[in-house]
Order: C-alpha cells, then sequence, then structure tokens
C-alpha cells in the first residue's frame, strides 16, 4: 500500500522566508555641494598615497613580492618609493639612468645622480646580460638612504673578478665598493635582487 506522497510545505509569502523581512529602500545620499558648486565623496582620502591603508596595504603586498612578476611594478608602501619594469633590450640601461635622474630631481636628491646612475646602470646591464627575462627596477629612500635594487630572472649571486687594466669590464663589485656605502644581492622566488645604498645629503 503506497502512503501519502512527501510535498514542501507553500510559504505564507511567495519568495520570501515567514520570519524575514523585507528590507527598507534607501535612497543614495548625494555628496554634498562645495562653495563652487562641485561635488565630492565624503569617503574620498585627501591623501591615499600616504594614507595608514595605503601603506599598510603596500606592506602586504610587498611580502607577496616574490610572487609577483617582474614585468609589473613592485608594491609601494610610502610616496617616496617608485618602481618599473625593465624590458630585456639593449636600451633599458640607458632608459633605467633617464629615470634615476628624473626621480631624484623630484625628490630633490640631484646630489646623487652621478653616483646613482652610474652604479644603476652597471647593475642593470649586468642583469640584462646574465638573465633571460624581464628586469625590475626599484628605488626607495628610507631615512638617511637611497637604496636601489635591480631584480632579474638570474638566481646566481654576483661573483667578484679581478679585472686586468685593459678589461672594459668586469669592475661592477669594484665600483659598488667604492661609491655605495653598502650593496648586497639575495635570492626571491623570481630570481634574485642586487641592491646598493647612497647616504642622502643632510639638508641645513
Amino acid at each position: 500500500m503506497v502512503g501519502p506522497a512527501i510535498g514542501f510545505t507553500k510559504l505564507p509569502h511567495a519568495g520570501r522566508l515567514p520570519w524575514s523581512r523585507p528590507r527598507p529602500h534607501r535612497t543614495p545620499k548625494e555628496p554634498a555641494a562645495t562653495p563652487h558648486g562641485e561635488r565630492h565623496n565624503e569617503w574620498a582620502s585627501k591623501d591615499a598615497s600616504t594614507s595608514w591603508l595605503a601603506r599598510h596595504l603596500g606592506l602586504w603586498a610587498r611580502s607577496l613580492e616574490p610572487l609577483r612578476p617582474l614585468d609589473a611594478p613592485a608594491a609601494r608602501a610610502t610616496a617616496r618609493e617608485m618602481s618599473w619594469p625593465l624590458a630585456r633590450e639593449l636600451t633599458s640601461a640607458g632608459r633605467a639612468r633617464r629615470l634615476v635622474t628624473g626621480l631624484l630631481q623630484e625628490w630633490d636628491l640631484t646630489d646623487l645622480t652621478d653616483t646613482a646612475e652610474l652604479l644603476v646602470s652597471e647593475l642593470v646591464t649586468n642583469a640584462l646580460r646574465h638573465a633571460h627575462g624581464p628586469v625590475r627596477l626599484n628605488l626607495r629612500v628610507s631615512e638617511d638612504r637611497l637604496r636601489c635594487e635591480v631584480e632579474d630572472t638570474n638566481d646566481a649571486a654576483p661573483v667578484r673578478r679581478i679585472a686586468c687594466m685593459e678589461a672594459e669590464g668586469g669592475r661592477g663589485a669594484e665600483l659598488l665598493d667604492l661609491l655605495s656605502q653598502a650593496w648586497g644581492s639575495f635570492h626571491t622566488g623570481t630570481g634574485k635582487t642586487t641592491w646598493f645604498e647612497l647616504t642622502t645629503p643632510t639638508k641645513p
């Protein structure tokens, strides 16, 4: 003998659960008008690049930097940072020098231009010569130091070589020792980063 069919009880209000309440209709609040008739968003940050949220998002993104491809700029945690991807082309060393010059002028650090240009050109040229992939240039000012980084896809650390007097190259380590306050390299998820630091001039 077949029992009664089991079905679904029809709810009293179609499309809504019996314990749910209809949501009140809210009209979007129109932004307030400025004295000049312009409207602004009250949630907009006056300086998003240096806000607390932007800095912490930049620091969080920097922790994921080994996973970030070199053909994209690096994360920025402060306004005194900049990053550029460089193509694997012979002209990228010249482009790196121009980028450094323009940024140091913007940051009022023109006294470091010649040294930074020379050392960045050396690191970028070395990366283009030995790595098979894109290169990234990062500049950052922290306290009294200018830090320059060149990232590439070759995980081999720089090798110190004794160059003869007639050699046209091979003096990168000597230049870094002579002109920078500190330099080195470390492995990353995409290869390695070679860096150097210069002391920024003190303002009177």
